[in-house]
């Protein structure tokens, strides 16, 4: 009996030592694995995307497989907000992102040094809240308007109240998540904002009432895909940018022959929407990224 009861302490203390083993092997696997993974990550190309229609041509490329080639890593992260687009820019965080010319002109003015590759379709609609009786921008007086400081939104609110009689004050909300402003304009809790695609389908989808379109107050189109200047002279990073290109490209002609409808899967999954707004999404077209300012840039 006595030996039975050693020989199960004996048995107790082996497995507790290989627990315990294990987990320190575990343990030290897990540090060596989150190195590794954070060495891939810093090494990839790396793309800040917002839920919207104007990184249709990356997400498309992604889900192709068109930016996968032997020896090139390209990702794309996910924000909801513009500014954390750029802010991971700034920071060196992405190399890239899908943005607007304001934002650029004011991150190139903070010292961030930024080239772009090309405009993307992206434009905004200024959509009031139905219940807030407004029907034109002149009755914005003591309202609120959702958009997002130094960018394309601020620019666009400027502009729309230019040579506008006002008797009070339009109060500019700074809202940089593009999923909650579309929730605070449906719970009735913003009297005006400006939306891009897809969200803006949606808000009129639920009858609210566009009041400026940015495509007939400016003549150049305000979307872009920026890119830090040091990526651009660095030869293992050009060529991660030419298969981006590449796949981007061959991505625009696919969603130009086919539209957006033939990837409502991909719209739902990277934009956050419902199978409605899909169906009453606008055509647009998709434009080519250009080769020049690589070229340039190659060249230096």
């Amino acid at each position: 009996m006595l030996t039975i009861k050693i020989g199960c302490v004996v048995m107790t203390l082996m497995l507790m030592a290989a627990c315990g083993q294990s987990y320190e092997e575990k343990v030290r696997v897990s540090k060596a694995e989150r190195q590794r993974l954070a060495r891939e990550d810093s090494m990839a190309l790396k793309v800040a995307v917002l839920p919207t229609l104007d990184g249709m041509p990356l997400f498309v490329a992604q889900e192709k497989g068109w930016l996968d080639t032997l020896g090139v890593d390209i990702r794309l992260k996910g924000y909801k907000a513009q500014m954390d687009c750029d802010e991971q820019l700034k920071a060196a965080k992405v190399e890239g992102a899908i943005t607007d010319v304001k934002r650029v002109e004011h991150m190139r003015q903070t010292g961030t040094r930024l080239d772009t590759l090309g405009h993307t379709n992206a434009y905004w609609l200024l959509i009031a809240n139905r219940t807030a009786r407004v029907k034109q921008v002149g009755q914005l007086s003591d309202k609120m308007v959702a958009m997002t400081r130094y960018s394309a939104t601020d620019f666009l609110t400027e502009k729309a109240l230019e040579g506008v009689k006002l008797h009070s004050e339009v109060f500019r909300i700074q809202i940089n998540d593009v999923t909650v402003r579309l929730l605070m304009l449906l719970n009735n809790e913003m009297d005006a904002l400006w939306l891009t695609e897809p969200q803006a389908t949606t808000a009129k989808l639920y009858k609210h009432n566009v009041l400026k379109d940015s495509r007939k107050m400016v003549e150049e189109p305000l979307g872009v895909l920026a890119f830090r200047q040091a990526v651009l002279t660095d030869s293992t990073r050009r060529k991660q940018l030419e298969v981006l290109v590449r796949g981007y490209n061959r991505a625009c002609d696919s969603l130009n022959v086919w539209g957006l409808r033939n990837y409502a899967d991909v719209v739902k999954a990277y934009c956050f929407t419902d199978d409605k707004t899909v169906q009453k999404l606008p055509n647009l077209r998709y434009h080519h990224l250009s080769k020049t300012v690589l070229e340039k840039r190659a060249s230096k």
